[in-house]
């Protein structure tokens, strides 16, 4: 495992009564990509804007790279990219005049600066719509140019806040393909985001936050691990679901989740449960299973189960 490029201990932060964050601890190693999963006011985006020197934390400390978030800011800014929830470009410049302003921001030589947006061009695919004007640009295509304008420094830690809000299926694939392609060449991505199949195609690790705290770390298989394996019960007659939830209530030790009017899921023990016993005790109840399946569950479904358990420990 690489050594930690990004942490953060015990990161308090209060906006008047509101506490957006409440002690988070945060460790990611270097050429990975975490994500950073929570519902809507979990304390996600407070967490990225104070790692990405927006911000100072009320108490707590974070490090990027070795250098201290607020006493090494300036250093900290010279290795790290930041693209926020929403393209920051300009629509009236071409893609090229984009990168090349931004090349110039960054204090970098004029040629320096034209060589850098060619080559990122080149390297996105965005080669043939360069010299045209942003604002006719595909959704897809103006969130891409948004996101290689963060990479004209080559910074070693890139932050995303929720990349592909908004995108269509396609233009997602294109962001995640990007993504894939910058960790690949080294750069460590910490990535916030509201679609859960997202993390699970790009995390190596993923910190669950709620209220301001991380309530779960681990791989997306170590996460789904632990609430273990779903059966799925289709029933021949939608009127039998009661005595159907019953005997899985009975066999698993949990409540099952109705899905359809005849369609009932429910995490298994780790003990586990032989699929002949499961339909021994329903036919033994009267009911018939049209179908019963064993699967792995979602990424979804752990959120879910987190996130309950942790609004009903409070």
């Amino acid at each position: 495992m690489a050594d930690p490029i990004v942490v953060a201990e015990g990161l308090h932060k209060s906006f008047g009564d509101t506490h957006a964050l409440r002690g988070l601890d945060l460790s990611v190693p270097a050429g990975t990509v975490c994500g950073v999963l929570g519902p809507n006011g979990a304390g996600k985006t407070t967490a990225v804007r104070i790692l990405a020197t927006l911000s100072d934390p009320d108490a707590g400390h974070a490090r990027i790279a070795g250098h201290d978030v607020v006493r090494e800011a300036a250093q900290v800014r010279e290795r790290i990219g930041l693209a926020g929830q929403y393209a920051a470009v300009d629509e009236k410049l071409t893609g090229r005049g984009n990168l090349r302003m931004f090349g110039r921001l960054y204090h970098l030589p004029r040629r320096q600066a034209h060589q850098r947006a060619d080559e990122l061009l080149d390297r996105f695919g965005l080669t043939d719509a360069a010299d045209r004007p942003v604002h006719g640009y595909s959704g897809g295509m103006r969130r891409r140019l948004d996101l290689i304008t963060c990479l004209i420094l080559r910074p070693e830690v890139l932050f995303l806040d929720e990349p592909t809000t908004g995108l269509d299926p396609r233009s997602r694939g294109e962001i995640w393909d990007s993504i894939r392609e910058l960790v690949a060449d080294g750069t460590t991505v910490l990535l916030t985001t509201q679609y859960l199949d997202e993390a699970d195609q790009l995390a190596d690790d993923i910190a669950v936050i709620d209220h301001g705290k991380v309530i779960a770390t681990g791989t997306p298989d170590e996460l789904k691990a632990t609430i273990g394996d779903r059966l799925d019960v289709t029933l021949e007659d939608p009127a039998t679901l009661p005595a159907a939830a019953t005997v899985l209530t009975t066999l698993a030790g949990t409540e099952p989740t109705t899905t359809d009017a005849d369609r009932l899921t429910v995490a298994l023990p780790a003990t586990g449960l032989r699929l002949a016993d499961i339909v021994r005790e329903l036919d033994h109840a009267g009911v018939a299973a049209a179908d019963l399946s064993l699967r792995r569950p979602t990424l979804d479904e752990v959120f879910l189960r987190l996130t309950d358990r942790k609004e009903t420990m409070r």
